[in-house]
């Protein structure tokens, strides 16, 4: 027993980590102001150069496919960030132009999309309105004209003049062969003439010979014949007649219209499509000129039964003669920068809306609405990406749109080719604008692996990082950010001593004293609970600014309404229905460190750990991953310690010993390699006999070369063991092992800083498991010497005496082992 003698002789401790060492404090005096409300506001976006950087180059270059995502976790400020450079960026822009849909003469459900420049939109729809009133009163006036009524009474008076003799002509033919031209119901017939000239009656006919009656309807036969021809001729009269009428009130339309039209194609003369559409109008108003004439009567007519007035009547008819401003960039002194909260397909590409009537729905090209890819036209548009995967087809809307370079409004049933029906098929609109598709880091990489698109459309990724270098210049930046944070919410400022608390805040959500956390709505969240317990600390009073007790407050009132889990587990450790223990020694058994999430809060709590070793063939057996309670990466940590164990004590010879493991009182799982040092503590001292004192809690990953490796979580873990001890019954000695990597992760918070300034908390940080094995048992782990061997006494020389003996037993078993 020459281990229990050396137990603490010759065991150095390694020096506990002090005050500075588990926490970097931020010191007002170097901020150098006495209120936040002094500081200016902010001109640069903090720690986000290689994103605004990646952005700058999207939006400066113009080959096609260069669109951005901007990719990082929730709260970066991604979405505010880039705005804000784009508002910057689009102010030294020009207002892109104007569009506008019209009506296509030609091809009535093809609307024409005219560009204008911006802000001519509005005005050429109404220039077109005053038209059509100009045209209807100027129409109006020429048909009501004394001319247009003399030349329509002589063509009238031509057509009737030209009928009258033909008609007279062969009336007196028939005179000339005793028939009378007469008319009937039926129209023009002739009749014979009696001897006293009279038209002969029936009775008199009847009384003629054959031959006599032969003649009469010989002559009657040939008179109808050519009566016939004569009406042809009549016909063609009329015909002629009605186009003469035609082509005066094409000529009078022409004269009432034409110079009201070429003064509008003269203001226009610069935009040659409105020039080709205004000649379009002309030639469609001369051949509608019944519309524009305003009647006196106003009689209604009826449509399906319905009575509709002269008014409603013209109303549908110039419909066709409207505007359309689908895009008016009038208000805009730069690129539009345009973020669509609810990219739906419609509010994508726009739509085409329809209206009830008469039980009919109608639609026409003034019911043509814009998308945001219209009002984004020319500028920027800005989308969260999550959004436009989950509305149907709206991620292939917009892809298609950036391939083909023009917007085409396409309504659902068309994606679907459920469209049967005749509808609008509105002209493409070009599209030249910058797309910025805003989401987290797994679906940019989900999208690149699995949409070739996605690669050729958006071609720079603009990689927003959490964490910023924690620098004095960041820390000033920092304390305008606050400053700013809390004016524009209408907060009292924040006193040099409250803005230090929240920085040192933000390197504990990075868990890093060297960095600072970019996670700003995390922080304009604090802000404004300080800003609130600043409020209604003193009895309710309103302090004048925010200190930093109140941001103190804001914190444990976070933690107080999420901790209600942990508070029952402790309670359980202190009924002892959980057992961990803080005092006296134990072999094979080390408290583990482990941290839980339950929701957005992480609390640490310790475990207990056992270990046992017997008789065996070197297998290293994890209960947890028995019985499918182990996640991989706690496997993969537990077969290190078999890879440590078997090179470090048994390079040479069979290692003949079982090692089991356990987690005890472990319903849940386990998933991580955090404790893998601990577990191999355990082992150590399984094995070598020596107890662990029950003081310490542990916590690292460990690899094959027994070098302990950081791990996550570090405040968590020891925050959580320490309250642990305190419900308990806090003696003094307690303390954590922790990995050395991990020193720079320390931002403790103030309960376990006390007590390490007073020298009953202790935190030890160890780099390999000599050192943390030292710590825990007391002993010294021992060197390996020249001779292969460790001095006499220490843990690994135990270690090593108990696999020498069990290697001889197992040796001893087979020897005695009969023969078959």
């Amino acid at each position: 027993m020459a281990a229990t003698t050396a137990k603490t002789k010759g065991a150095k401790p390694p020096p506990e980590l002090g005050l500075k060492d588990v926490y970097r404090a931020c010191d007002p005096s170097t901020l150098g102001f006495k209120s936040t409300a002094e500081l200016a506001g902010l001109t640069k976006i903090i720690g986000q150069d290689r994103a605004v950087s990646s952005v700058r180059f999207g939006m400066d270059i113009q080959s096609d496919g260069y669109n951005v995502f901007a990719m990082g976790p929730m709260g970066t400020g991604k979405s505010s960030t880039v705005y804000e450079f784009l508002s910057r960026q689009a102010a030294s822009l020009p207002a892109p132009d104007d569009w506008v849909y019209v009506h296509d003469f030609s091809t009535v459900h093809q609307p024409n999309a005219i560009r204008m420049p911006a802000g001519k939109g509005q005005e050429f729809r109404k220039d077109m309105e005053k038209l059509v009133e100009d045209l209807q009163a100027a129409i109006t006036q020429a048909f009501d004209g004394e001319e247009y009524e003399k030349r329509k009474h002589e063509i009238a008076q031509q057509v009737g003049e030209s009928q009258e003799s033909k008609l007279s002509e062969l009336s007196e033919k028939a005179a000339a062969q005793s028939f009378a031209m007469v008319r009937t119901p039926a129209g023009l017939a002739f009749a014979p003439k009696g001897a006293d000239g009279e038209t002969m009656s029936r009775e008199a006919y009847d009384a003629l010979s054959a031959d006599e009656q032969k003649k009469i309807d010989d002559g009657l036969e040939a008179l109808n014949e050519e009566l016939q021809q004569i009406m042809r001729l009549v016909r063609l009269d009329e015909r002629a007649g009605r186009e003469s009428m035609r082509e005066l009130d094409q000529q009078v339309t022409t004269f009432a219209a034409k110079h009201l039209v070429d003064e509008a194609c003269e203001k226009w003369r610069k935009v040659a499509e409105v020039v080709e559409y205004l000649e379009a109008l002309l030639a469609d108003v001369v051949d509608n000129a019944d519309d524009f004439k305003k009647s006196d009567e106003e009689q209604p007519m009826m449509f399906m039964g319905i009575p509709i007035s002269q008014r409603q009547k013209n109303e549908g008819a110039f419909r066709k003669y409207r505007v359309n401003v689908l895009v008016d960039n009038a208000g805009l002194t730069g690129a539009p920068v345009v973020s669509e909260s609810n990219p739906a397909l419609q509010n994508l590409v726009g739509r085409v809306e329809h209206q009830a009537q008469f039980g009919a729905l109608f639609t026409d090209f003034n019911m043509i609405k814009p998308g945001a890819l219209h009002r984004a036209n020319g500028g920027f548009l800005v989308l969260e990406a999550r959004e436009v995967l989950l509305k149907p087809y709206s991620w292939d809307a917009l892809k298609r749109t950036l391939k083909t370079n023009e917007i085409r409004i396409e309504d659902v049933a068309q994606q679907m080719g459920l469209a049967t029906t005749a509808t609008l098929d509105p002209e493409p609109i070009p599209f030249s604008a910058k797309i910025v598709l805003i989401g987290e880091p797994f679906i940019y990489y989900l999208l690149y692996g699995n949409d070739p698109d996605f690669q050729e459309l958006f071609k720079v990724k603009a990689d927003f990082d959490t964490v910023v270098d924690r620098t004095a210049e960041n820390e000033q930046l920092y304390a305008r950010f606050i400053g700013q944070a809390a004016n524009k919410k209408g907060l009292n400022p924040f006193s040099p001593e409250g803005a230090s608390r929240l920085i040192e805040h933000c390197s504990r959500l990075v868990e890093d004293q060297r960095k600072l956390s970019t996670r700003f709505t995390d922080l304009v969240d604090l802000i404004s609970e300080s800003a609130y317990w600043a409020a209604h600390s003193n009895g309710g009073r309103k302090t004048a600014i925010v200190k930093r007790e109140h941001v103190q407050k804001a914190i444990d009132q976070r933690i107080y309404r999420s901790n209600r889990i942990a508070e029952r587990l402790r309670e359980m450790i202190v009924e002892a229905t959980i057992l961990v223990d803080t005092t006296g020694s134990v072999v094979g058994q080390v408290n583990g460190l482990s941290v839980s999430m339950i929701g957005d809060y992480m609390f640490g709590q310790p475990s207990r750990i056992t270990a046992t070793h017997r008789l065996g063939d070197g297998e290293v057996v994890d209960i947890e991953r028995e019985v499918e309670m182990g996640g991989p990466i706690h496997t993969k940590g537990v077969l290190i310690l078999a890879g440590y164990l078997g090179a470090k004590y048994a390079a040479e010879q069979p290692l003949s010993v079982n090692l089991r493991l356990v987690f005890e009182q472990n319903y849940s799982g386990v998933e991580g390699d955090s404790a893998s040092s601990t577990e191999l503590y355990a082992l150590l001292s399984s094995l070598s006999g020596l107890p662990i004192q029950q003081r310490f809690a542990v916590t690292g990953s460990v690899n094959q070369r027994g070098q302990v490796q950081a791990i996550g979580g570090v405040n968590e873990k020891i925050e959580g063991y320490f309250d642990v001890c305190q419900a308990l019954g806090l003696h003094g000695d307690e303390g954590v092992l922790i990995p050395k990597a991990n020193v720079r992760h320390l931002m403790l918070n103030e309960k376990v800083r006390d007590a390490i300034g007073k020298g009953r908390f202790r935190i030890y940080p160890v780099s390999t498991i000599d050192e943390g094995i030292s710590i825990l048992t007391g002993v010294s782990a021992g060197r390996l010497g020249t001779k292969g061997t460790y001095p006499v006494g220490t843990v690994n020389a135990l270690v090593m005496q108990r696999l020498a003996l069990l290697t001889e037993k197992a040796r001893e078993a087979i020897r005695k082992k009969p023969e078959a």
